[in-house]
């Protein structure tokens, strides 16, 4: 448990280090968009300078356009989802426990084309640098 805290925090760290000024997309953000009559994002925390979302696809379930501010991503439950954004449509397999840190994200969709679950725990930054 002390080993994960501490990747959390070292990668936390780090993607504080990403937020940016740049501008603010004109899609929903992650938190605002529904499919099929259901939010797959829910709030866990908000304040002045980060939120955190837990979201969660069953098989078959889509995220559909929506964009972030810069964010730390863990992978609490791992399979595979199809991301349909800018640079085209590409499959990727996301490990339970990996992480990412990234810049904003201007629109992208994505679908869970595995078997399992997805849930994610995004972090995104609110301010600027």
């Amino acid at each position: 448990m002390g080993a994960t805290r501490n990747l959390l925090a070292a990668a936390f760290s780090v993607a504080l280090g990403l937020a940016s000024s740049s501008a603010i997309s004109e899609e929903p953000d992650a938190l605002a968009v529904e499919w099929q009559g259901k939010k797959p994002c829910e709030k866990l925390h908000e304040d002045d300078q980060i939120r955190i979302l837990r979201c969660a696809f069953f098989p078959g379930e889509m995220h559909v356009r929506h964009s972030h501010t810069p964010a730390f991503t863990y992978v609490l439950s791992g399979g595979k989802n199809q991301i349909v954004d800018a640079a085209g449509t590409r499959v990727v397999a996301r490990e339970t426990g990996a992480n990412s840190v990234g810049p904003a994200v201007p629109w992208h969709e994505t679908t869970n084309v595995g078997d399992t679950t997805l849930v994610f725990l995004v972090v995104e930054m609110k301010y600027k640098k």
